[in-house]
């Protein structure tokens, strides 16, 4: 269920510092403008998506919960759906391993880059490559003085890179005496 605002009531809490495959989920894609990683028309494309996947007779797994990737020039929005058999053209299966790691923040977008920094940072020393990251809003401005402030959650894609976790275990060889 969502709010009257459009933000979602339930998400998966128990994500917060978790790596998490969604590999082979159900996902209904929607391309989004954005200019330097920034969304336009934000509201319009989450009301649009959501209209989508009503007309389509799909069940979101959390409503209203949705991953915003975003691109310099060119990004999208995931839901994540209950498995349907479906054939439209924006709904379609994650590749497996998907694999997610997730990080809560309370604050705006503003305040995001320590977040994504130590993300980044961690995954590195584990030897895993980060690659695109997701954000999910989980208030608006409108709801978020009702809800305990501003809430996001941060998710950042990773493989596993067998060459960095080499050259980390060189590095620590050589560090030793």
């Amino acid at each position: 269920m969502t709010l009257p605002c459009g933000c979602p009531q339930l998400f998966p809490e128990q994500w917060d510092g978790q790596d998490v495959d969604v590999g082979g989920w159900l996902v209904h894609e929607q391309p989004a403008p954005m200019v330097l990683h920034f969304p336009i028309a934000f509201d319009l494309y989450r009301k649009r998506q959501a209209e989508d996947i009503a007309r389509l007779g799909l069940t979101e797994r959390w409503p209203g919960f949705v991953l915003t990737r975003s691109a310099a020039f060119r990004g999208g929005h995931l839901r994540l759906l209950k498995d349907e058999d479906c054939a439209a053209r924006r709904v379609h299966h994650l590749p497996s391993p998907f694999r997610l790691r997730v990080a809560m923040h309370r604050g705006d977008i503003g305040s995001v880059r320590p977040i994504i920094r130590n993300m980044q940072t961690e995954l590195i020393h584990e030897g895993r490559m980060p690659r695109e990251i997701y954000l999910a809003y989980l208030t608006c401005p409108v709801c978020g003085a009702e809800r305990g402030g501003n809430r996001m959650m941060v998710l950042r894609r990773w493989t596993p890179s067998k060459k960095l976790k080499e050259s980390l275990e060189k590095r620590q060889n050589r560090q030793k005496p």
